[in-house]
C-alpha cells in the first residue's frame, strides 16, 4: 500500500488523533507518508517523522490559514493525483470529515467512516466498524482505489518510533479553485476552559444523571481538579443542558482512553460504554448495585456519590499535601 495520512494542526501543534492514525498506519506493511497544509507548518515535519512518516508533503499558503475544507480538498486532489496514493487516512474531526467527504466526491472514491481499527488481510486493507449501536463490529472494505477512511476520535494512541529518522520533506503547490475560495471564515470561537481536554487527559471524572442536578457537577469538577484531570458527561446530562456538548463521551460524543476513568452516577448504557471502554482503569460510583456499568468497571463503589465523591476529593488533596 502507498498510504497518505492527513495531519491536522491547531495553534502550532499536531493533533493527537492525527498522530495516532499515523502511528497505526506505520505499523502496517507499506509506505506511509503524511501531508501538512496551512501556514508555517513545515516545522512540524520532524514530529511527523517521529510517529512514522517516511516522507512529509507540505503546502504552505496564506489561503490555507483558516481551517476551511475546500482549499484543502484542492491541495489533496493535486497531491494524490501526482503521487498516486491508494489509501488516504483521516482522524475524524469536523474539519477532516468535510475534507474526506469532498475529496471522495472529487476522486469518485469510496469512503468508510467511523472506523475503530484497520488491518491488512490477504494483502487487502480491511476496516473495522461498529454497527447496531456499537453492539457488534463488522469488516468493511473498498471496491476501488483510492481508499479513503475516517478513523473514530480517540481510537489510536500516538506511539513514537524508536528507530525514527528524519523524514524527507517535499513541498508542493496546487491551484486553488475559485469556488473553493468563496467561503470566508469571519470568526473562530475558542472554548474557554481550564485543565486538559478530555481527549488528552490521563484522568477523566465523568458525571451522569445520578448527580441529580447541574449544580452537583461541582462535585465532579472538584475531584477532577484535585486529580489534575478533565470533566466529562453523558449524553443524558448534555441533552438536559447540564453540561456542554464538548464534554460528552459516548457513541454520539467523543471516544476517550485515559489511564483512569471515574464514572459518577452513570448507569453504563452501551452508548456511553463505547466511548470510554478502552480506558486503562475504570472506577464506577453508583448507589444502584445492579447498574450495568459495574459489569465492565475494574473497581465499583456502591454508595451515594454525594457522600463518596467529596470524601474522595478530600483524601486526594490530603495525599497530595502530605
Amino acid at each position: 500500500m502507498k498510504t497518505l495520512v492527513f495531519l491536522e494542526d491547531h495553534e502550532g501543534k499536531l493533533q493527537k488523533d492525527s498522530l495516532g492514525v499515523l502511528s497505526k498506519a506505520a505499523s502496517l506493511d507499506g509506505e506511509v507518508e503524511a501531508v501538512l497544509l496551512g501556514t508555517q507548518v513545515a516545522g512540524l515535519a520532524g514530529e511527523a517523522a517521529r510517529f512514522g512518516a517516511a516522507r512529509v508533503h507540505v503546502m504552505e499558503d496564506v489561503l490555507l490559514a483558516k481551517p476551511l475544507p475546500q482549499p484543502r480538498i484542492d491541495a489533496l486532489e493535486t497531491l494524490v493525483g501526482e503521487r498516486g496514493f491508494d489509501t488516504i487516512l483521516f482522524a475524524a474531526t469536523v474539519l477532516s470529515a468535510d475534507i474526506a467527504a469532498g475529496l471522495a466526491a472529487r476522486l469518485d472514491a469510496g469512503l468508510n467512516w467511523d472506523l475503530t481499527d484497520f488491518v491488512v488481510e490477504d494483502g487487502k486493507l480491511v476496516g473495522k466498524r461498529p454497527a447496531l449501536g456499537d453492539s457488534v463490529y463488522v469488516d468493511v472494505g473498498w471496491t476501488s482505489e483510492p481508499r479513503l477512511a475516517l478513523i473514530r476520535s480517540g481510537t489510536f494512541e500516538p506511539e513514537a518510533r524508536a528507530d525514527a529518522g528524519d523524514a524527507e520533506v517535499e513541498t508542493f503547490e496546487s491551484r486553488l479553485q475559485d469556488f473553493s475560495l468563496a467561503a470566508e471564515m469571519v470568526e473562530q470561537a475558542h472554548e474557554e476552559s481550564e485543565g486538559p481536554s478530555i481527549e488528552d487527559a490521563d484522568v477523566i471524572v465523568a458525571g451522569g444523571r445520578g448527580l441529580g442536578s447541574p449544580e452537583n457537577f461541582a462535585l465532579v469538577e472538584e475531584l477532577a481538579k484535585a486529580l489534575g484531570g478533565a470533566v466529562a458527561a453523558t449524553r443524558a446530562v448534555v441533552d438536559a443542558g447540564w453540561y456542554p456538548y464538548a464534554a460528552q463521551v459516548g457513541q454520539t460524543g467523543k471516544t476517550v482512553s485515559p489511564k483512569l476513568y471515574i464514572a459518577c452516577g452513570i448507569s453504563g448504557a452501551i452508548q456511553h460504554k463505547v466511548g470510554m471502554q478502552s480506558s486503562g482503569l475504570i472506577v464506577a460510583i453508583n448507589k444502584d448495585p445492579n447498574a450495568p456499568i459495574f459489569e465492565y468497571a475494574d473497581l465499583g463503589v456502591v454508595g451515594d456519590l454525594h457522600e463518596v465523591v467529596p470524601k474522595l476529593t478530600e483524601l486526594v488533596r490530603q495525599r497530595k499535601a502530605a
